[in-house]
């Protein structure tokens, strides 16, 4: 597809695709597509991040919507998972997240749910896309007696957090020091309520969004700010959010960022230990470590493995009826809970293990051993097949041989940005310095850097 990426539209504000007009005709395009005849038929949910780009697109969205028949609510900056809980809650049509999840400000981008709260079908998308880009006939306009209506809703947040409260059994936090980092993004209202009314006491951080300064050297990004304040109170735990708050990363009571491998790990031995992993089964992507594999082996959970991205973990849980997986990157998905990542409700169900456990969470995460790894981002100005770069397949070829069951490695282009990604895993450190290097140079001879 030529706009979805692998989470939604996403690029830089006020540049194609990212622009008022491309936004109107979503608007339209959602409203064509998604429109039913039962109760939801004319109802879509608007969030947004703090990004300054937000205001500019979500009044243009609006417009879209309601030129189509569509009533739509505003609630403002809340998570994205708060509005595909919002989406399925007040029986929408749709819900849509303006937000460029962990990019700077410059970006920004458009999430889309259906009714149930999901993220959309492929398919789907791909006949939203057609209506945008002009491949599908103009939808006919609506008589003015039915244009919809736009409202500001005041008590989404409210809404959000009693669900979330809810879904961690209103656990008692009284006794945990928490540092909560928010990026300056969609959380910073509500995620430092949350916490203290369930008794913890917070110190808080990357609260106050100016528009321009989300995920800017805070958020999960940059776990050693959050890591700093911990070693600083003498916190028990550090909870930074991305900028929509659907990915959280912790650092334990030594300021040291935890791996997301590592929590997916505890939390699957935990739901397993509680008999709520259902299927004895547990997803991850092929970005986690080999150590995560190995310690679900080891309690006898069986692994299952997918493409990136959160939603390609969801629908491996969907279709196999299973309650629980993630990423490395802080995507958890607690399938009895939640239609998406959601870095609240995530970080409630690990505090929440921490306490019936009686438990730190360094602790907890010593439940697997992690191989050496590392994870190179390379800017790139094309980006050709990858099997069509002789250098790198090369390269490939001996590290295969070279691994064996050791290691492995992962090549592939960022779905969201200009990027090649190279992974390289292996059970020695210095094996693993060598080939980044070797793939480093075998994309350089082949794509080049931009300019």
């Amino acid at each position: 597809m030529k706009l979805f990426g692998t989470d939604g539209i996403r690029g830089r504000a006020n540049e194609f695709p990212i622009t008022p007009e491309v936004a109107l005709r979503a608007g339209k395009a959602v409203a064509q597509v998604l429109r039913s005849s039962g109760r939801n038929r004319n109802r879509v949910v608007i969030g947004k991040d703090t990004r300054i780009s937000g205001y500019m697109l979500e009044t243009a969205l609006t417009s879209g919507l309601v030129s189509m028949g569509m009533d739509v609510f505003l609630p403002g900056p809340l998570p994205t998972p708060a509005i595909a809980h919002l989406t399925k809650s007040m029986g929408c049509a749709a819900g849509i997240m303006l937000t460029a999840s962990h990019n700077p400000y410059e970006d920004n981008g458009l999430k889309i749910f259906g009714p149930d709260g999901y993220k959309l079908s492929d398919e789907l998308e791909a006949i939203i896309e057609r209506h945008i880009l002009g491949d599908e006939p103009e939808p006919r306009a609506m008589a003015p007696e039915h244009i919809g209506k736009a409202y500001r809703i005041e008590d989404a947040r409210g809404r959000y957090i009693e669900y979330a409260k809810h879904t961690a059994d209103n656990v008692s936090l009284h006794g945990l020091k928490i540092v909560v980092d928010c990026g300056h993004g969609a959380a910073y209202l509500i995620a430092p309520m949350i916490f203290k009314e369930l008794g913890a006491e917070v110190i808080k951080t990357g609260c106050d969004p100016d528009g321009i300064n989300i995920n800017d050297n805070c958020g999960a990004l940059y776990p050693e700010t959050a890591g700093n304040l911990v070693r600083q109170h003498g916190a028990d735990v550090g909870i930074s959010f991305d900028g929509d708050a659907d990915r959280v990363i912790f650092t334990d009571a030594t300021g040291s960022p935890v791996s997301g491998d590592r929590i997916l790990a505890l939390s699957a031995l935990a739901l397993h230990e509680q008999g709520k992993l259902r299927g004895n089964t547990m997803a991850c992507t092929v970005m986690s470590n080999l150590g995560l594999h190995e310690a679900m082996r080891r309690a006898g959970i069986e692994t299952i493995t997918t493409g990136v991205g959160d939603r390609q973990v969801i629908e491996a849980l969907r279709a196999r009826g299973s309650s629980f997986g993630g990423e490395n990157s802080g995507h958890l998905i607690f399938a009895d809970h939640a239609t998406t990542g959601d870095g609240i409700l995530s970080a409630l169900q690990v505090l929440g293990m921490m306490k019936r456990k009686n438990s730190t969470l360094a602790e907890l995460a010593a439940c697997m051993r992690e191989f050496p790894q590392e994870l190179v981002n390379l800017k790139v100005a094309s980006k050709p097949p990858l099997a069509e770069l002789a250098s790198v397949q090369k390269a490939m070829k001996e590290a295969d041989a070279a691994f064996g069951d050791a290691g492995r490695h992962l090549i592939r282009y960022s779905g969201t940005e200009n990027k090649i990604r190279i992974l390289v895993e292996h059970r020695d450190a210095d094996t693993v310095h060598q080939w980044v290097d070797k793939f480093t140079k075998a994309v350089q001879a082949d794509i080049g850097v931009p300019a």
